[in-house]
C-alpha cells in the first residue's frame, strides 16, 4: 500500500466520521466495571502513546483484562483464559499434528496466528520456533507461544483490536495484545488447584507463587514461579477398519504436558532515571502421538510390533527472554527509553515407539540377498532441534508540544528500532531421516511386502537431516513518528507513520490515521484507517522437512516440505517471499448514558494483499498419463528424481478480505447485599479469498491453494464466538456464570471434495468462591457443566460393509478410524465437562 492511497484512506476515514456526527448516531467505547473482561479506567500503553490515555479515552477499541478476572476463569493456560474472556480470540485445540499438540495457534479477528504482535510490557515478545505444518488453524505460520509466560506473573491483558504495523512495525495486521507483568511488593500470592475432565482423564494439578520485594526508594523486584502437570485426554473412538476386534488404536485429544516458569519484573530508580528489567524461563514437555500404523503396513516391523503401532511424540519447547531498559524524565515535556530485548524459542522433537523401516529390512550385502537383512534398528531416537532468536533494541521519545491548535497540546512519540531474527534448524540422529545405514537410495530396500519401496527415518515425524539444517539471520531498522492531539474539546486526531528496511526484502511505509468525536458526554464516534504489513517471517524463509503425511487418498506419503528460494521451488517457478500488506478500517460507536450502563459497537474491514500460504499437497499426475521420459507430467519430472510422494512449500498466493464487528455492553449493580456485573461480549467476522493466483508455470492457482485450504482459510475458524457473563460479589462469596458461544466452522482438508460442518455450540461455566478471610479464598467450579461436545464427524457412507465405503469423496473414512469429532478444526476442542477446586492465598 503506498502512502497516497493511505491519503485516501484517510481522507475516507474523516468524511465518514463528519457525516455520522451529523446525524447523532451512537458511537462505542468499552466500560468501566470491576469484574467486566472488557475494563477501561486502567491507564495503559496499548494503542496510544499519549500520557495518561486511558482505554475508554483512545480512538481504537482495547479491551484490559485484569488478574482478578484472570484468575476467575478456571482454567490457568493464558491462551484458554483469552478465549474465554476476549471474544475475537481463538485458541484452537489441535492434536495428531505433531509440534502443534502442544504450541497451539492463537489468533485474533480470524487472521493468522503470525498476524497478531504479542508484547510484553510494551516490548516486542519474540515468535515461536515451531512451525505449523499440518492440516490445522494457522497452517504455515510460526505465531507467538502465548502459553510461555505464567498466569500468576500478570496482573493485566490488553487486547488492540485494531490494525498497528505503523506504531508497532510488523505482525500487527489483526491487532496487539500486551501481557502487562506484576510490580506488586506487599504480599506473597499463592494458588493451587486440581481439577479432571468429567471422564475421568486430563487432570490437571497446578501451583503458583508470586511475591516481590521493593528496592531502594521506589524501586521494586517481582518475583514468579509456576508449575502445571496437565495428564492427557482421549475421545478416540474404535477402529473399525484397520484392526480386528475393533479397539482404539489413536490418542485423539489433549497431549499430556508438564510446565514450568521462572519469570521477573523489576525497577531501580537510578541516575534520575529507572533501570528495568523483566523476562523469565519456561520449559514444557509434550507428549503426543502421530498416526497409527497397522501391522500389515509397509511402513511397521512385525517382528517389533505384530499388531501396529502408535508413533510416540515427545517434545520439550524451552523458551527464555530478557528485556533490559533505562527510562527517565528529559525535561517537563520529553521523556526518553532505551531498552535491549532479547528471547529465544526452542523446540526439540524426540520420538519413541517407532521404527526406521529401512534400516530394518537393509540388506547387509546388496550384491547377495542370501546374505539376508540387518533385522535391527532402533524404536527412539532424537529427530532434531528448531531454534528462533530476536534481538531488539529500542530507542523511544515521548512528550508534548505546545502548537496553538486547539487547547490541548501535540502528543509526539518517535523513536527508532533495530532488530535480528535468526533461524536455526538441528538435524536429528542419523537413524531418524536416513535411507538404511548408507542413506543411498540407488540400493533397493523392500518393506515387509517384498515389493514396495522401505521408508526412510523414524515413523511419525521423521528427523531434520543435514540437508534441511541451517542457521540464517536477517536483520531490519525502522523510524517512525506518533502524533495525538484533542483538536477541540471533544475531537482526537492521531496519525502516525513507519519506516522499515530489511536486509532480505527492502523498505516498506505504513501509516495510521485515528480520530475520535464526543458527540456529547455519553456518546463518542470513534475510527481509524491504516495500512499494514507482515514481513516473511525467518521460520517461513528457511523451514525445510521431509516427512510422512497423509495424501489426498488418504495414504501415509513420503512428504518434502520445500524451503523457499530452492532449487524445488525454482524448478516450479515459485519467486522469493515478499511481504503481506494491509488495509484496515474501524467505525465504533460508543454510548455510556450513565456509570451503571455501557455499549460499544465497532466495525471492522482488514484487507491483506499478496498473503503468505503455505500451499496445498503438491502431488505427482498419475504415471499412466505421462508419455516417455515423463513427457506431459512435469510434477512428477521434478518430485521423482528426489524420491518423494508430495511437496509443500511457502508462497505469496492469495488476496483475502475479512470484515465483522464487536459488541460489547456491560451492567452493573447492588444486588442482594452484593455488587452484580453482567457483560456481553459478542463478536462476527467473514474472511473471503478474493483472489488466488500462481507465480508457477506448472502449477494453477487452483492445484497450488486448492479448495480444501480455502475452506480452512475461510470457514475453519469460529464465524461468531460470544461471552456472556454474570459476577456477583459480596465480603465472602463469589457467583460467575458465563456463556461461551463458539460458532459453526468446517473443513475437507481429510475428505476431499466433502465439506463437513460441525455446528455452533454453547458452553456454560459456573463458579462458586467463598472467603474465609482476607487472605484465603477457596473456589469450586465447572467449566462446560453441561458435557457439550462437538458434533460428530459423520459425512457420507460410514459403514464399512457398504461397498461405496472408501470411495472417495462419497465417504469419509474418518469416523471408523476414531476420529469420532473431527479433526483440523476445533474451537473448544473434544474433552466434555471439566471441574475443578482452587485455593488462594495471600500472605
Amino acid at each position: 500500500m503506498k502512502v497516497s492511497a493511505l491519503a485516501l484512506g484517510l481522507s475516507f476515514a474523516l468524511a465518514a466520521q463528519a457525516q455520522e456526527a451529523s446525524t447523532g448516531a451512537p458511537a462505542a467505547d468499552q466500560q468501566d466495571a470491576a469484574q467486566s473482561p472488557a475494563q477501561l479506567d486502567t491507564v495503559q500503553v496499548l494503542g496510544s502513546r499519549a500520557r495518561g490515555r486511558t482505554a475508554s479515552e483512545t480512538a481504537a477499541p482495547v479491551d484490559v483484562i485484569t488478574s482478578e478476572q484472570l484468575r476467575q476463569a478456571g482454567v490457568q493456560e493464558v491462551g484458554q483464559i483469552l478465549q474465554m474472556l476476549e471474544p475475537s480470540f481463538n485458541f484452537s485445540r489441535t492434536f495428531v499434528s505433531d509440534g502443534t499438540d502442544i504450541l497451539r495457534p492463537a489468533t485474533l479477528r480470524a487472521l493468522g496466528p503470525d498476524q497478531v504482535l504479542v508484547l510484553v510490557n510494551g516490548k516486542r515478545r519474540h515468535q515461536q520456533a515451531l512451525v505449523n505444518v499440518q492440516q490445522t488453524i494457522g497452517r504455515g505460520s510460526a505465531g507467538t507461544d502465548i502459553n510461555a509466560i505464567p498466569i500468576s506473573a500478570i496482573d493485566r491483558v490488553e487486547v488492540l483490536r485494531d490494525g498497528a504495523s505503523a506504531q508497532y512495525g510488523s505482525d500487527a495486521i489483526s491487532g496487539v495484545i500486551n501481557i502487562v507483568l506484576r510490580q506488586q511488593t506487599d504480599a506473597t500470592l499463592m494458588n493451587f488447584e486440581v481439577g479432571q475432565t468429567y471422564e475421568g482423564d486430563g487432570r490437571v494439578l497446578h501451583g503458583g507463587a508470586n511475591t516481590g520485594w521493593k528496592i531502594g526508594d521506589g524501586g521494586f523486584f517481582n518475583l514468579t514461579g509456576e508449575y502445571r502437570d496437565r495428564e492427557e485426554t482421549n475421545r478416540a473412538g474404535p477402529d473399525l477398519l484397520r484392526v480386528d476386534p475393533p479397539r482404539v488404536t489413536q490418542r485423539l485429544g489433549d497431549a499430556d504436558a508438564k510446565d514450568m516458569y521462572l519469570w521477573m519484573n523489576g525497577e531501580l530508580p537510578i541516575g534520575g532515571g529507572e533501570l528495568y528489567w523483566f523476562g523469565g524461563l519456561s520449559k514444557r514437555e509434550g507428549d503426543s502421538s502421530g498416526f497409527f500404523r497397522t501391522g500389515g503396513d509397509n511402513r511397521t516391523v512385525p517382528d517389533l510390533y505384530p499388531n501396529g503401532f502408535l508413533p510416540n511424540i515427545i517434545t520439550t519447547v524451552e523458551d527464555g527472554s530478557l528485556a533490559v531498559g533505562y527510562r527517565r524524565v528529559l525535561n517537563d515535556a520529553w521523556d526518553m527509553d532505551l531498552s535491549v530485548n532479547h528471547g529465544k524459542s526452542k523446540f526439540g522433537f524426540e520420538e519413541r515407539n517407532s521404527v526406521n523401516v529401512s534400516w530394518w529390512y537393509e540388506p547387509i550385502d546388496p550384491l547377495n540377498p542370501a546374505a539376508g537383512i540387518y533385522g535391527a534398528s532402533p524404536v527412539e531416537a532424537d529427530t532434531g532441534t528448531l531454534e528462533f532468536t530476536q534481538t531488539t533494541v529500542n530507542l523511544d521519545f515521548r512528550g508534548n508540544i505546545d502548537w496553538g491548535i486547539g487547547n490541548s497540546p501535540l502528543s509526539l512519540a518517535t523513536g527508532a528500532e533495530w532488530r535480528t531474527d535468526g533461524y536455526a534448524i538441528e538435524a536429528g540422529d542419523p537413524v531418524s531421516y536416513t535411507y538404511g545405514r548408507t542413506d543411498d537410495r540407488n540400493i533397493p530396500i523392500f518393506g515387509q511386502d517384498g515389493v514396495g519401496i522401505a521408508q526412510p527415518g523414524m515413523q511419525g515425524f521423521p528427523g531434520f537431516s543435514p540437508r534441511e539444517a541451517v542457521d540464517e539471520s536477517r536483520h531490519n531498522w525502522a523510524v517512525y513518528l506518533d502524533s495525538e492531539s484533542k483538536l477541540t474539546n471533544d475531537f482526537l486526531l492521531g496519525a502516525a507513520i513507519r519506516y522499515e528496511d530489511y536486509s532480505d526484502f527492502g523498505t516498506t511505509v505504513t501509516g495510521k490515521l485515528s480520530a475520535r468525536l464526543d458527540m456529547s458526554p455519553t456518546f463518542a464516534i470513534r475510527s481509524t484507517v491504516s495500512t499494514g504489513f507482515r514481513a516473511p517471517g525467518v521460520q517461513q524463509l528457511f523451514y525445510g522437512q521431509r516427512s510422512t503425511n497423509l495424501n489426498a487418498e488418504g495414504v501415509l506419503t513420503d512428504t518434502l516440505t520445500a524451503r523457499q528460494d530452492s532449487d524445488v521451488t525454482r524448478a516450479f517457478g515459485i519467486q522469493p517471499l515478499k511481504e503481506e500488506e494491509s488495509t484496515a478500517f474501524t467505525l465504533g460507536l460508543a454510548w455510556r448514558p450513565n456509570e451503571k450502563f455501557a455499549l460499544t459497537v465497532d466495525f471492522f474491514q482488514i484487507d491483506i494483499n499478496d498473503r503468505i500460504i503455505f500451499s496445498s499437497n503438491i502431488q505427482p499426475e498419475d504415471i499412466t498419463t505421462c508419455g516417455p521420459a515423463l513427457e506431459g507430467c512435469p510434477i512428477r519430472q521434478i518430485l521423482d528424481p528426489i524420491g518423494v510422494g508430495q511437496v509443500l512449500f511457502f508462497t505469496n498466493a492469495i488476496d483475502t478480505k475479512t470484515e465483522g464487528v464487536d459488541i460489547v455492553a456491560d451492567y452493573n449493580t447492588d444486588l442482594w447485599g452484593g455488587a452484580l456485573d453482567l457483560t456481553a461480549l459478542m463478536h462476527w467476522n467473514k474472511t473471503v479469498v478474493n483472489k488466488r493466483r500462481s507465480q508457477s508455470t506448472v502449477l494453477s492457482p487452483e492445484v497450488l491453494f486448492d479448495d480444501t485450504q480455502i475452506t480452512l482459510l475461510e470457514e475453519g475458524q469460529p464465524g461468531a464466538k460470544h461471552v456472556f457473563q454474570g459476577f456477583w460479589h459480596n465480603d465472602q462469596w463469589e457467583f460467575t456464570l458465563r456463556e461461551n458461544y463458539f460458532g459453526s466452522v468446517s473443513g475437507e482438508g481429510f475428505t476431499p471434495g466433502l465439506k463437513e460442518t460441525w455446528g455452533g455450540k454453547w458452553l456454560t461455566d459456573v463458579a462458586v468462591g467463598y472467603n474465609f478471610s482476607e487472605n484465603i479464598r477457596l473456589t469450586v467450579g465447572a467449566n462446560n457443566v453441561f458435557d457439550v461436545y462437538p458434533d460428530k464427524w459423520d459425512a457420507g457412507v460410514t459403514n464399512p460393509n457398504d461397498p461405496n465405503f472408501g470411495v472417495s469423496p462419497q465417504t469419509n473414512v474418518f469416523p471408523a478410524l476414531g476420529f469420532i469429532y473431527g479433526w483440523e478444526t476445533m474451537p473448544f476442542g473434544m474433552n466434555g465437562g471439566y471441574y475443578y477446586a482452587k485455593m488462594d492465598f495471600k500472605f
